[in-house]
């Protein structure tokens, strides 16, 4: 008992600081400010991760609400799993990054330091004609040259024309690269943040390219392991709560009418106006830009198949294929037999198929691709509609900081060089834990 004791007298004589959301940047916050602050979070929903999370169990499988690869570049994501006890060897299958389209070409990259992995990769990419792979390297080589930077207004496609790339190249290597990392269609994305995700994962250390997929559900990779590790702390976790009124003062920040030192808004962005509604007048410049934000959605289908191992690699990409663009084999990378996972990024024309037309032309489509398979028009549909900001060129992202010191945004759609992916979130989520720690002088 005598070290629960000395528990709470340590924490009781930090700042109390709030963090409200309980997804991927508001448990890298919580985290982040363990180590000196009080922390309490607050989350909506029953299950932690918010737009990366385990949706349902079933007898032979999970459904989380989309599909995640991480890179190796991912240095934070990585950094705060070692911190809670979640060990990404153990709950990440690494492996040299690779790009195979179905029926197209597959490129993969050697985990050698670059640009010697690039060259390999260029080298050894089957289905590729030799003028479509000069174009590939001369664009490349290009970036590189500039730093791996755009302008801020450029688009993926006018950059793509620019440097004269194929209706080929374009179709089976750019589209769907873009819509995996920025889900977002070339016509509107922003190069400079495709150039960023090109810099860190095919530019730097030989490790830095690998691509990690998740062996577990999404929960269960990092927001339970940190939610565990938090309460062992001694810091509060609550789990079902909803925040109806968040209200800075001059000496911290009122959540629900309750005091606190500081806070982290953490939740997703078309939550962030409403719970600051009392004083939106006084923050009008700092949430323009949240209040101006597209949306995109992502579908991810999940069905059965008799012979998953059918599919010649354990995930591919699909062209010309409204019903999917990425197809995984649950089986080989997480264990879960005989299910698939498609994913479908950004809009189209499945958007007003029923969940029972889009599952029987999924299955209908996968079964004439590939021979054997077995796959059957059963399953679930999960249509996350707001899923991810639209990564518009000339987008303008919201500062951390606004008009109150003490409180704080995080958040993928945080200003920052990434588009919104899992490094993005937890990368503001810390940001804005440290951004907080020089406010109160901790």
């Amino acid at each position: 008992m005598a070290g629960v004791e000395n528990l709470s007298v340590r924490l009781s004589t930090r700042p109390r600081v709030a963090v409200v959301g309980g997804g991927w940047a508001g448990l890298a916050a919580a985290v982040t400010l363990a180590d000196w602050a009080e922390v309490t979070v607050f989350e909506a929903g029953r299950v932690l991760g918010g737009r990366a999370r385990r949706l349902a169990r079933a007898p032979d499988g999970v459904f989380d609400n989309g599909q995640h690869l991480l890179l190796g570049a991912y240095s934070e994501c990585l950094r705060l799993m070692r911190r809670v006890g979640a060990a990404p060897e153990a709950l990440l299958w690494r492996t040299p990054q690779r790009l195979d389209i179905a029926g197209e070409h597959s490129f993969a990259m050697p985990p050698w330091p670059a640009p010697l992995n690039q060259l390999a990769g260029w080298l050894g990419w089957r289905g590729a004609p030799w003028g479509e792979r000069w174009r590939w390297l001369r664009a490349l080589l290009a970036l590189r040259a500039q730093g791996f930077a755009a302008p801020p207004e450029q688009t993926v496609a006018d950059w793509l024309r620019q440097q004269g790339q194929s209706a080929w190249l374009t179709r089976t290597f750019w589209e769907p690269l873009t819509l995996a990392a920025l889900n977002t269609p070339i016509e509107r994305a922003a190069m400079a943040c495709l150039a960023a995700v090109l810099r860190d994962g095919m530019a730097g250390p030989a490790a830095h390219s690998d691509m990690l997929m998740p062996r577990v559900d999404l929960s269960a990779l990092f927001p339970e392991p940190a939610a565990h590790w938090l309460t062992a702390q001694g810091h509060a976790i609550r789990v079902g709560y909803r925040v109806k009124s968040l209200f800075p003062v001059q000496d911290g920040v009122e959540v629900d009418g309750e005091h606190f030192a500081a806070a982290v808004l953490a939740t997703a962005p078309q939550h962030v106006t409403a719970l600051l509604d009392r004083k939106r007048e006084d923050a009008t410049d700092w949430l323009a830009p949240i209040n101006k934000l597209d949306y995109q959605p992502i579908y991810t289908v999940y069905l059965r198949a008799h012979r998953p191992e059918a599919l010649p690699q354990p995930w591919l990409g699909l062209v010309d294929a409204p019903w999917g663009q990425w197809v995984f084999d649950r089986q080989r990378c997480a264990g879960h037999a005989g299910w698939l996972a498609l994913v479908i990024s950004g809009p189209g024309p499945h958007q007003a198929w029923s969940a029972a037309e889009l599952l029987s032309r999924a299955a209908a489509g996968l079964n004439q691709r590939f021979a054997g398979l077995g796959a059957q028009a059963e399953g679930q549909v999960i249509a996350e509609r707001r899923a991810t900001f639209s990564c518009d060129a000339g987008l303008a992202r919201a500062a951390a900081q606004g008009p109150w010191p003490r409180l704080a945004l995080a958040g993928d759609h945080v200003a920052g060089p990434y588009p919104a992916t899992l490094e993005g979130a937890v990368r503001s989520g810390a940001h804005a834990a440290y951004l907080l720690k020089k406010v109160l002088n901790c």
